[in-house]
């Protein structure tokens, strides 16, 4: 015969506060661990949200990142012309030219400044990206003219890259005439700009960063992908952009290891709090464990009463937990990403698969927390219990 919930919540009850403070020990262990998991899934959302799944970037083989590659014009020329490149409605190969560079931006929080991504482009690579990519503020910017266009992310994060503002890098000042929103995507993180007036002021006209290309199908793609690998003399590596950003998720990985262990040493701790309330609890109720053994309740059933109450405990904790993350949830912050050497702009996102994870992490650490309490008052004898105060 099992014993019923309702003594289990009118013993939590009962001990009000002992409860609440050891549910809130559970609940910070929780936040502790959602607000990193919260910032892992922003930060691979944000790059898998970007890139087009028939793009195909190309850089110079060996390279790790736009950042370091080197792509002369003439070698664009032949990419752009190769079989399954898709074509516009002009009968033009669907091929972007780009040079990548890093910028320091100063923000309130880090006056010393943070490299962030420029990228030189044509219209025909802007309009290449995501079409979720929209002008939120002001305007495009025009060619052959000292102008940018920022993400909606360095907007918010460097009150000098707003627009009108005017931004000094390389040979002189460039005017921010608009702000994009790419929605969580990478291109948040970025600075565009016309590709060969940034060529000029970085003194490569000839060597470029990158190409972006669009294939016509995904057969097409793979084949086009082989063929510029395969070719020596163009010495060129060429995979689909999204996996070229899916694979910047690596800069959050120490962050989220740090994060997991610190929540784990709080667990433990949490868990012994857990282990210490229900002790409390089997000490206290020596009589009524007995008295419960008298009226014909198992072992198996005071066991599982005591697990059932520590478990309801560390619910508790699991709520507290995640009220005190949810907050967090599309707060903006950044990164530096150890691929493109640049700070990566990112919303935290607490997903209903986070915090599911947050309960299963309390109910854990109630559930072993609450065990050897939970067995120590099973093993009591009728007599000894009834007799201890």
């Amino acid at each position: 015969m099992a014993i019923p919930l309702s003594y289990n919540l009118r013993n939590l009850m009962a001990r009000r506060t002992t409860t609440l403070m050891t549910a809130l020990g559970i609940g910070l262990s929780v936040a502790m661990l959602l607000s990193i998991l919260a910032m892992v899934e922003g930060l691979r959302s944000a790059f898998a949200a970007t890139g087009h799944p028939l793009n195909v970037m190309v850089m110079r083989k060996g390279s790790t990142a736009e950042l370091n590659s080197t792509l002369a014009q003439e070698t664009f020329r032949i990419i752009k012309t190769k079989p399954g490149v898709a074509r516009d409605a002009r009968g033009e190969p669907k091929a972007s030219l780009e040079l990548v560079t890093v910028i320091l931006l100063e923000n309130p929080e880090i006056p010393s400044g943070i490299n962030i991504n420029v990228r030189g482009l044509t219209a025909d690579g802007f309009a290449m990206r995501d079409s979720d990519i929209r002008i939120v503020q002001g305007r495009m910017f025009q060619s052959g003219r000292r102008e940018v266009v920022v993400g909606q992310g360095i907007a918010d994060r460097y009150p000098m890259a707003r627009l009108g503002k005017p931004l000094q890098f390389g040979k002189g000042e460039w005017q921010v005439v608009g702000v994009m929103d790419a929605g969580r995507s990478a291109a948040n993180s970025e600075v565009f700009c016309d590709l060969f007036q940034l060529a000029s002021d970085q003194n490569r006209e000839t060597t470029l960063s990158s190409a972006l290309l669009r294939a016509t199908d995904e057969v097409s793609m793979r084949v086009l992908m082989n063929t510029l690998a395969d070719d020596k003399q163009l010495s060129v590596d060429a995979l689909p952009e999204a996996k070229y950003y899916a694979d910047q998720t690596a800069s959050g990985q120490p962050i989220q290891a740090v994060g997991i262990l610190v929540a784990i040493i709080m667990a433990i701790g949490s868990g012994f709090a857990a282990m210490n309330t229900m002790y409390a609890a089997a000490a206290r109720r020596s009589a009524e464990i007995g008295t419960l053994r008298v009226l014909g309740f198992s072992k198996l059933a005071i066991l599982t009463s005591f697990v059932l109450e520590s478990l309801l405990l560390s619910l508790l904790g699991a709520i507290f937990g995640c009220l005190l993350a949810l907050p967090l949830n599309n707060l903006e912050t950044g990164i530096g990403n150890s691929v493109t050497f640049s700070e990566t702009t990112f919303s935290l996102r607490i997903t209903p698969a986070i915090m599911a994870t947050g309960f299963a992490f309390a109910l854990v650490i109630g559930g072993l927390g609450g065990l050897i309490p939970a067995a120590s008052a099973a093993r009591k004898e009728i007599l000894t219990a009834l007799r201890q105060n």
